[in-house]
């Protein structure tokens, strides 16, 4: 099975086993990451439903790739600029393609839950009495 995931504003193909580098991320060497931004599913020829895919990797590596260089001139004015560029970069080997993505909405509502029970109760300030209008 394989999948197409966005990250680092790049779509990467990846199927279990695979190694890519990838835009940073962050973490250690030997977490795990799970990419949520699943675009295809497939299966040999077959397409499936992406809706709630996760790809989960694991990171390999924190490095840097080659260095790129900018050079910028402009004839006969004596122009002349060069500058040096290392991108960041995760290496990332998949462990799995597929399982469910967690709920984002019963993550929250677990959070609301755990802090109301930690919060103590307080209690209800008594009602003024309301003030009388002259006629």
């Amino acid at each position: 099975m394989f999948a197409i995931v966005r990250t680092g504003g790049k779509q990467y193909r990846v199927a279990a086993g695979d190694k890519i580098a990838v835009e940073k991320l962050p973490g250690n060497a030997g977490d795990t990451v799970s990419l949520d931004d699943v675009l295809l599913a497939g299966d040999g020829g077959e397409v499936k439903d992406a809706k709630g895919l996760v790809v989960s990797a694991e990171i390999i590596a924190q490095e840097r790739g080659e260095k790129v260089i900018v050079f910028k001139k402009r004839r006969r004015h004596n122009y002349r600029r060069k500058q040096g560029h290392r991108q960041s970069l995760t290496l990332l080997r998949i462990t799995a393609v597929g399982g469910a993505a967690p709920k984002k909405a019963a993550a929250k509502a677990e959070k609301a839950d755990d802090a109301v029970e930690a919060a103590p109760a307080k209690k209800a300030a008594p009602k003024k009495a309301a003030a009388k209008t002259a006629e």
